[in-house]
Parts: C-alpha cells; sequence; structure tokens
C-alpha cells in the first residue's frame, strides 16, 4: 500500500487514504498517488483486458509468461479506470498518444481538461500518479540483492552522487542504491525525454534518511529548482518515488477502485 510520507513542502489533505467518490476532480493544486496490487484473480485480469486497446492487448501477449502478461493487463487496465473517472468517459474508450520517447498522454484537444499522469510497476504493485496542468513522474522498484550496485553507481550515477554514496555505511548501500535509483527515474519520466538528460548529469540526494530533492541539473542552474521530489512509502521490499514539477500541491495517496 502506498502510505503519505510528510515532507515539510507539501500539506497533507484530509482524506489521504479513504476511497474517492466515482469520479474525481482534477485540479493543478493537487498531485493523486494510486496503488493497485497487481497479483489478483483471473476475473479480476479479465475485465482488465475487455477495456485495453488491440496495441495493448498485442504488447501483453509478448510477455513469455502468463504471470507478467497479467499483471501488465492489470496495470494498464487500471490506468485506464483511474483516469476514466476524471475524463468522465468509458475507460475501453480512451485514446493514449506516445511522444517520441514512448510516454503516454491523451490528446489535449479531446478532452476539455487533461490529465497529466505517469505510472510504474514492479513486481505485484503498480503505482499511478495524476494531475493537470504540471508535468510529474513516478517510479516503483523492488528491492533484490545487487551483487556490482556499487559499479551500478560509480557508472550511472554522477560524480557527486557516487561521492556521497561511498560515505554511507556499506550497510546503507542497497537502500541508498534504490532511493536515489527511483529518485532519478521519476524526474527523467516526469520530464518525458528518455535519457537525452542522462543519468550522471544531474544529482539527487541518495541518503534513504534524508528527503528526496534534485539538487542540481549540469549546466542549468536554476531548473531544478523548479522541481520537488517526494518518498513514497510503499510496501515492504519496495522503493518509490514522485517528481513533481512547481510549488503549491497537496498529495493524496488512495488505493485504485474495484
Amino acid at each position: 500500500m502506498v502510505k503519505q510520507v510528510h515532507n515539510d513542502d507539501v500539506h497533507t489533505p484530509a482524506n489521504v487514504g479513504q476511497s474517492p467518490p466515482a469520479t474525481s476532480t482534477l485540479t493543478p493544486d493537487r498531485v493523486d498517488v494510486w496503488w493497485v496490487s497487481l497479483d489478483q484473480p483471473l476475473p479480476a485480469v479479465q475485465r482488465c483486458a475487455q477495456i485495453l486497446s488491440a496495441d495493448e492487448r498485442a504488447r501483453a501477449a509478448r510477455f513469455h509468461f502468463e504471470r507478467d502478461q497479467q499483471r501488465f493487463t492489470l496495470a494498464r487496465g487500471n490506468l485506464r479506470r483511474i483516469l476514466a473517472r476524471y475524463l468522465g468517459v468509458a475507460a475501453q474508450t480512451i485514446q493514449f498518444h506516445y511522444n517520441t520517447y514512448g510516454k503516454p498522454g491523451l490528446e489535449a484537444a479531446v478532452y476539455p481538461v487533461t490529465p497529466q499522469f505517469n505510472l510504474s510497476h514492479a513486481g505485484n504493485l503498480a503505482i499511478y500518479a495524476v494531475t493537470t496542468e504540471r508535468a510529474v513522474g513516478i517510479d516503483i522498484e523492488q528491492m533484490r540483492p545487487i551483487t556490482d550496485f556499487s559499479q551500478l553507481v560509480e557508472r550511472f550515477f554522477s560524480v557527486q552522487e557516487y561521492t556521497q554514496f561511498r560515505l554511507l555505511p556499506e550497510q546503507r548501500w542497497l537502500a541508498a542504491f534504490f532511493a536515489g535509483w527511483t529518485r532519478k527515474e521519476a524526474y527523467i519520466k516526469a520530464r518525458g525525454s528518455g535519457l537525452t538528460l542522462p543519468l550522471n548529469q544531474f544529482d539527487v540526494t541518495l541518503n534513504p534518511d534524508e528527503p528526496a530533492r534534485l539538487l542540481r541539473i549540469q549546466g542549468d542552474p536554476h531548473t531544478a529548482a523548479r522541481w520537488i521530489l517526494r518518498d513514497l512509502a510503499v510496501e515492504p521490499g519496495y522503493v518509490a518515488a514522485l517528481a513533481v514539477e512547481g510549488q503549491g500541491w497537496n498529495l493524496a495517496c488512495r488505493q485504485a477502485p474495484e
């Protein structure tokens, strides 16, 4: 389950964790984070499959293992169901477009209020971020033993991040790796431009005991201040982060409707 995490930059609404009404209103001053379990019975998978587009069903079929097919189907089906609550349309009628880097979106000309959204899934959890009039990105990872994560940090993270990483106690390295990875991925996904900004060209906080922050973007001294990074508390064994453009928003965490 996704839970609220305290952050002095953002105020928590009173209804965090409660089920929303059948329809939800998009406002620029609120970011909704939804979560859903991807371990559901076959009837739930079949219901989601019925609302997917032909290309989504084809993508699901390309997974080798049936469990992965079902989890993809549930993740995409619930994305449609969540967005349908904001748009007031049938979930199966939603048409996505994809930018050059594969980030899904909605045509602004089709809907009077266009959600900005992002999704991520790992293991048996999927999480979604939805807002409007501001960019948003979200990432979740399932923590697992990695024998060479120190080398991965040196290769893919910035010099400053690697230095920060090595200063931590060794027993905190694995947690620091996943904290840094999800924070960086959430920001990259919010930008929607793939790795045109390489992972080692910007700095985030790595210490899992410190607030998530975008510290610096190489060659761009002003942009980092426009973004807020948030850690999201999820089920044990998972790490998640949220990146949102701009200040002055509230965070609500909700379970996707049945």
